[in-house]
Formats: C-alpha cells, sequence, structure tokens
C-alpha cells in the first residue's frame, strides 16, 4: 500500500511538471516583415494585416512624403523586408531609388493598381515636367519630382481606398500563403467598416448646400475626394506640395473666393499655413480648420487612422461650409 501511494504521488509530480507529462506549445511564427511608404498607407496594411505582420512605416504621422529625404535606417528597413507597399502614381519619387540602393529582395507592391488614375485639368496649376527645376519649401533648390498630370492622392476616395486593400490582402496572402484565411476575413472585415465610411461622408456631403461645396486648400490633395463626392477644388499648389504657389495663383484664387463667395479656406497638416492665412486675409473668408491630406495625425490628434481622418476632414467641411 505504501509503494503505491509513492507510486501516485510520483504521477502526479510528474504531470504536473512542465514540458514532461504533456508536449510543450509550439513556439509562435515569426512574423511577415512589412514595409509601407507612408502613414495612410500602413494604416491600410495595418488592418488588413493584423497580427501576423511586424509594421515598419517609412513617412510617419504629419509627415510630407513630398519632400521626404531617406535615410540609410529607411535603407536598413527595406532590405530587412519582405514585402514593400507603396502608392505609386508617382506620390514617392524617392521610393524607387531607395529599394534599389537597399539591395532587398522584397516583393514591391503597388497599392493603387487597378485604379483609374486621375489627370489633372487645365484650370489647375501645372508643375515644371523636369526633376530639380524650381524651388522646394525653404530649401533653394527642388530635390525632387514632379508627379506630371496624374494626381497621386487616390486614397481620398473611398472607393478607391477599397482597391488598396484588395490590393495590399493579396500581396500578403501571395508573401505568407499559411496566413491566406486570416488576411481574408481581416480584409472583409475592414472593407465593411469603409463601406459603412463611405455612406457617411455621403450623406455629410450632401447636406452641404450645393453652392457652397468648395474646397480651398494650399495644395491640390482632394481631387478624387471631389470627384467622387461632388466637391469643387481649388488650391493654388499643384499635386505637390514642393512647388511655390506663383503670384498669379494665389490672386487667381482670391479673386475666385470674393466672386464666389467661398465662405472658408483650409489648412493642411503637411503644408505651411501661411499661405492660407494670406488667402482668408485677403479675400475675407475664415480659415475652415485643418484637413488631413498626406498623412495621418499621431494617436494625440483627430486623425490616427484612415476612418478617423475622413471623418475629421468631413466634420471640418461640413461645419465651415454650412454655417
Amino acid at each position: 500500500m505504501f509503494s503505491r501511494r509513492l507510486f501516485l504521488a510520483a504521477a502526479v509530480a510528474l504531470a504536473a511538471t512542465p514540458g514532461l507529462a504533456q508536449t510543450a506549445a509550439p513556439a509562435a511564427a515569426p512574423k511577415l516583415p512589412v514595409v509601407a511608404s507612408f502613414s495612410i498607407l500602413g494604416d491600410f496594411v495595418k488592418n488588413v494585416g493584423g497580427d501576423r505582420i511586424a509594421l515598419t512605416t517609412i513617412v510617419g504621422p504629419n509627415g510630407d512624403s513630398h519632400v521626404y529625404q531617406p535615410t540609410p535606417a529607411d535603407a536598413k528597413k527595406i532590405a530587412a523586408a519582405k514585402v514593400v507597399f507603396v502608392n505609386g502614381l508617382g506620390f514617392e519619387g524617392w521610393m524607387d531609388r531607395l529599394v534599389k540602393a537597399s539591395g532587398t529582395k522584397a516583393t514591391v507592391i503597388v497599392a493603387t493598381k487597378g485604379i483609374t488614375p486621375r489627370e489633372r485639368t487645365a484650370t489647375e496649376p501645372q508643375e515644371e515636367d523636369e526633376h530639380d527645376h524650381g524651388k522646394a519649401k525653404g530649401k533653394g533648390k527642388a530635390h525632387a519630382h514632379d508627379h506630371g498630370p496624374i494626381d497621386p492622392h487616390a486614397w481620398q476616395s473611398i472607393a478607391n481606398a477599397k482597391i488598396y486593400v484588395a490590393n495590399i490582402r493579396d500581396g500578403l496572402i501571395a508573401a505568407d500563403p499559411a496566413g491566406k484565411a486570416e488576411y481574408e476575413a481581416n480584409a472583409a472585415a475592414y472593407l465593411a467598416k469603409l463601406d459603412a465610411l463611405e455612406a457617411q461622408v455621403k450623406a455629410s456631403v450632401a447636406a452641404i448646400p450645393a453652392d457652397r461645396r468648395v474646397i480651398i486648400t494650399s495644395h491640390d490633395a482632394f481631387g478624387y475626394f471631389g470627384d467622387a463626392y461632388g466637391v469643387k477644388l481649388l488650391a493654388p499648389e499643384g499635386v505637390s506640395t514642393e512647388t511655390e504657389a506663383s503670384a498669379k495663383d494665389v490672386g487667381r484664387i482670391i479673386r475666385q473666393i470674393k466672386s464666389q463667395k467661398v465662405p472658408a479656406v483650409f489648412l493642411e497638416n503637411v503644408t505651411n499655413p501661411k499661405l492660407v492665412d494670406r488667402i482668408a486675409k485677403e479675400s475675407g473668408a475664415k480659415v475652415g480648420g485643418t484637413l488631413y491630406s498626406d498623412a495621418l495625425s499621431d494617436d494625440k490628434g483627430p486623425a490616427p487612422t484612415y476612418i478617423d481622418m475622413m471623418q475629421s476632414n468631413v466634420q471640418k467641411l461640413s461645419s465651415a461650409l454650412t454655417s
């Protein structure tokens, strides 16, 4: 009897010993290293990738991708990645050089694939057609590129945002087939949120009187928004923040504000506020607040995610243009 008790006690102790009586839990699979070029795209990737990815974003909150200067640390991030997501359409003029310099073997996914690019009309401000031509704000000679006639800010249409999400989903599945079900589920859940967001934006814009649906900002970043939701856009700068607005363009905007009795002009989080302040002062229009165009805010701001950004922008527009 005594030996039986000893045997039972030993069995209990053995069962309670980790790794002996039961198989140890398998180690978690390493996360897929992924890079996104800028904060808005990074938010799309985060929503689709979820817990399966380790995301690095090159141009962070409130950063201006038009004039960004890559660093050696950025090249290391690209080199370590398995997938690199870029906007394309000429938005990140520095990205091709960075990818090449990094020597990465990562797959580069253009998130705007399948989107119909918006071309600027003849009435929109045009930039010169050569690289390194004019002057960048406060930096002497321009360092960078011209987007040409194509507007790269395609995410400002929520319908286009859904195409970004589909391209990101497919790119992650190709790189990590084992995560297919998770990526598909994440994308479907996020697309449902974008459907609800689109309905909200359309309803908010529809409540603004038709003759007051005019957005005046410092650079032409809201063309896709205007086309999608029936809002007229005026901007003294082109689609890049790298070029200075000419006196002629500024004067034209001021005259138009006065003649059309435009109620408000808007700042942007990635541009110098002095230009909009000047236009407001000389035209008599009020400053309607800050819109988020090319970058999200930080976590303390009103636009830390894409959905927050669109909601914040339409709330600012509704408030300024209906009052």
